[in-house]
C-alpha cells in the first residue's frame, strides 16, 4: 500500500487509479479537477468547500447534518418543472417523458443547426462536443433499450460512443477520433429514438415490474435487472445530456 507524506504532488494527474478506502489528512486539493469519479462511502471532516462545483448523481448527501439532495431536486424542479416528469412510475408517465424529450431535443438540434459544423465538434471545457454527446446517447438506447429490453446481443453502429471511463469490451465500438457530420450522427439518432418510442408505445404497468437478463460477452451484462430501471436510465441520460449540450453552445455562443 503507498503511502504519501510530506509531498507536492501538484499538478500530478491519475488515470484509472483505486483510491478506495484511502486516508488523506492535512492535504490540499484545491484546485483540482476530478471527472467519472465515484465517492460512494466518503465521509470529510473539518473540511472547507468554498468556490466548489459539483454535477452529477447524488444520493444521501449529508451538509452540516443536512441531507442536501432533496432540497437540489426541488429547486431543480422549480426551475425546470419538466425535470420531475423524468422519474415515472406507470406506462403512461413513460411515454409522456419520452414526448417531452423528444420535443425538448428537437429544439436544441434545430438551434445546433445554425452553428458552423466544426463549431458542433469543439470541446468545451475538456467535455464532450456535441456530436459526441448524440453519438453517446445513441450508445445508451442501443445498449439499455437494444441489448437489455429487446435482447439484441449486438446493437452497435459504428458511431456509438461508451462513456470515457469505460473499460471497453470486445465487439463494442469506441471511436473517440470519429468526425462524422450532423447528418451522419442524426440518421442513426432518428433510428434509436424511434426504437426507443415503439418500446414505450407498447409497454404496459406489468412489463415495467419484470426483470431482464443479458449475460452475453458486451455490456450491459446483467442479472434480473428491473426493466422499469433500463427505461429509467435512457430518460436520465437523455435529460441531462440535453442540459449539457445546452450549455455548451451557450459557451461557444459566447465565444463567437
Amino acid at each position: 500500500m503507498a503511502s504519501f507524506h510530506d509531498q507536492d504532488l501538484t499538478g500530478a494527474r491519475f488515470d484509472r487509479v483505486s483510491l478506495r478506502d484511502a486516508q488523506m489528512n492535512s492535504v490540499d486539493l484545491s484546485g483540482i479537477q476530478i471527472r467519472g469519479a465515484a465517492f460512494n462511502g466518503c465521509r470529510m471532516r473539518g473540511v472547507e468547500l468554498v468556490d466548489v462545483e459539483i454535477n452529477g448523481e447524488l444520493q444521501n448527501v449529508i451538509v452540516n447534518g443536512v441531507d442536501i439532495v432533496p432540497l437540489v431536486d426541488a429547486e431543480l424542479n422549480r426551475r425546470m418543472p419538466q425535470r420531475a416528469k423524468m422519474r415515472p412510475e406507470d406506462s403512461d408517465g413513460f411515454r409522456e417523458a419520452w414526448a417531452i424529450l423528444e420535443q425538448l431535443w428537437k429544439s436544441t438540434v434545430a438551434r445546433a443547426m445554425t452553428f458552423p459544423p466544426a463549431a458542433l465538434h469543439d470541446n468545451v471545457d475538456d467535455e464532450w462536443s456535441f456530436i459526441e454527446t448524440l453519438r453517446h446517447l445513441n450508445f445508451a438506447a442501443a445498449a439499455w433499450v437494444g441489448r437489455m429490453v429487446l435482447g439484441n446481443t449486438s446493437p452497435w453502429h459504428p458511431l456509438d460512443l461508451p462513456w470515457d471511463q469505460a473499460p471497453g469490451w470486445d465487439g463494442v465500438p469506441w471511436n473517440r477520433e470519429a468526425q462524422p457530420s450532423l447528418d451522419e450522427v442524426l440518421a442513426v439518432r432518428r433510428t434509436r429514438q424511434a426504437m426507443v418510442r415503439q418500446v414505450l408505445e407498447t409497454v404496459t404497468d406489468d412489463h415495467l415490474v419484470t426483470y431482464v437478463t443479458r449475460s452475453e460477452p458486451g455490456w450491459p451484462r446483467m442479472e434480473n435487472f428491473p426493466l422499469k430501471e433500463c427505461l429509467l436510465i435512457v430518460l436520465n441520460e437523455e435529460w441531462q445530456h440535453r442540459l449539457y449540450a445546452e450549455r455548451d453552445l451557450d459557451a461557444l455562443e459566447t465565444a463567437g
